[in-house]
């Protein structure tokens, strides 16, 4: 087992996976991480070296991931909904928020909304 910032990983497991497990990080960025550190795309977490385990953990400290990301996200909302702009209303009565039809189709947007209008 492998630790990188809090998590541990599998040995055999793909950096890649490995890597766009954490929240907000994605496969662009996996690709520039694993690109600028040099480590191959099919490369296994177990078979990374001591320091590029340092190195990837201390780019990763470097990002807002995780619930750094998650507290950004739902404060931007937050915000929205105290000036009283329309995003933040749509958001606080949970309907689409970028001009998606409301006369059916509605139930995705409930469900993504739900989280931001009780929080």
């Amino acid at each position: 087992m492998v630790f990188i910032l809090g998590y541990n990983f599998n040995e055999a497991r793909l950096v890649k996976g490995a890597l766009q497990t954490f929240y907000g990080v994605g496969p662009q960025h996996t690709r520039r991480l694993m690109a600028k550190l040099y480590i191959h795309d099919t490369a296994r977490v177990g078979s990374l070296a001591d320091k590029q385990v340092l190195d990837l953990t201390a780019e990763l400290s470097n990002m807002t991931i995780e619930n750094d990301l998650r507290r950004k996200l739902q404060d931007n909302i937050r915000r929205l909904r105290d000036m009283g702009a329309y995003r933040g209303r749509r958001h606080a009565m949970g309907m689409p928020v970028r001009g998606q039809r409301t006369r059916t189709q509605t139930i995705t947007a409930g469900k993504l909304n739900k989280v931001e209008r009780f929080g």
